[in-house]
């Protein structure tokens, strides 16, 4: 059925990847059409499987249905060149000696900073991670920055790297190292979704 995926459709997914669930009017609101023409998306990406649907109930009316990407939707609205990444990766996590492993995966992440460095400009902390936001959400990794307690901090709504990051923490920690090359300033993995939580969270040391 993959023949049936129209581009049209990866605007669903990429909405649903940033925003976590949302209904048929939340999505008709967003993309600017029908809540019909919504509708066919939606049947068209349940039938592959890429989206599931659950039911909420509030008051006395009629529940209403929210759609989330399944882990096949996750890996579909994040697919940019994952398979290189994934044979790259399984043959960092071979590598048996977790001290050599650790110091490829840093080289790694230092080596896509220095690639990026020069996207990212401010003299303030939260004006390099707002300029890193920028940076990733042009390659559709959707990232935030807010405030808490008088500092700013940088939120990952989405993972950029579904398939590589469940149970491997290698993951984070490129990550980690990569933002702060970037950034210019140590940061650490205040909240991750491998313990549970929502997104995970970089606040500066």
């Amino acid at each position: 059925m993959e023949e049936d995926f129209v581009s049209s459709d990866s605007i669903i997914l990429d909405l649903l990847r940033k925003r976590g669930s949302m209904t048929v009017a939340q999505l008709a609101d967003a993309v600017q059409v029908t809540a019909t023409a919504v509708r066919q998306r939606l049947n068209r990406l349940l039938a592959h499987g890429y989206i599931g649907r659950a039911s909420h109930k509030s008051g006395r009316g009629r529940p209403s249905h929210r759609y989330e990407l399944t882990d096949k939707g996750r890996r579909k609205a994040g697919s940019n060149f994952a398979d290189l990444a994934t044979a790259l990766w399984q043959e960092i996590w071979a590598v048996p000696d977790p001290v050599i492993r650790r110091g490829l995966v840093e080289r790694l992440a230092k080596r896509l900073a220095v690639m990026y460095a020069g996207q990212i400009q401010g003299k303030t902390l939260e004006e390099r991670m707002t300029a890193l936001s920028s940076l990733f959400a042009e390659r559709k990794v959707p990232l935030s920055v807010e405030q808490s307690d008088d500092l700013p901090v940088l939120t990952a709504t989405a993972c950029p790297y579904p398939d590589l990051a469940d149970g491997d923490r290698s993951v984070c920690v490129m990550e980690r190292v990569l933002f702060s090359e970037l950034l210019g300033e140590d940061v650490h993995l205040a909240k991750c979704r491998l313990d549970g939580e929502a997104c995970c969270t970089f606040e500066s040391n």
